[in-house]
């Protein structure tokens, strides 16, 4: 009888140990499950870093595009702006000498009662090229 008895506890020894291994698996089930969910979580950010990146070097690009258009308009501008000055410099206005400033141009609004007269015109007599 008393095997009986010590081969009965060995059993449920045996049971409740196996009971603690399979809890003891499901925990270890859970926390994988836990794992795999909070890594999916972690891709699905990391794509999102990966596609704001790439959004900000497209930009960054872009950018580096426009500022070369800048440089060059800016460029061309100042060679356009130093050839005018070159032309308009080649002129001089009667009664003023050549090392004089020109006169000041006001801008004319019309009345509005009585028509605005046009203003006068340089005549080829009086524009004098420098030379």
């Amino acid at each position: 009888m008393e095997r009986i008895e010590a081969g009965s506890r060995l059993v449920t020894d045996a049971g409740k140990t196996m009971t603690d291994i399979v809890n003891s698996v499901q925990r270890v089930s859970d926390i994988i499950g836990e794992i795999t969910s909070a890594a999916a979580e972690q891709s699905q950010g990391i794509g999102e870093v990966n596609t704001a990146v790439v959004q900000l070097d497209q930009m960054t690009q872009q950018n580096a595009a426009l500022v070369e258009q800048s440089a060059a308009a800016a460029e061309s501008l100042r060679e356009q702006a130093q050839r005018l000055a070159q032309v308009v410099g080649t002129f001089k206005i009667s009664g003023a000498s050549a090392g004089s400033p020109a006169p000041r141009v006001r801008s004319q609004r019309p009345a509005p009662a009585a028509p605005a007269t046009a203003p006068r015109l340089a005549t080829p007599t009086r524009l004098a090229l420098r030379g």
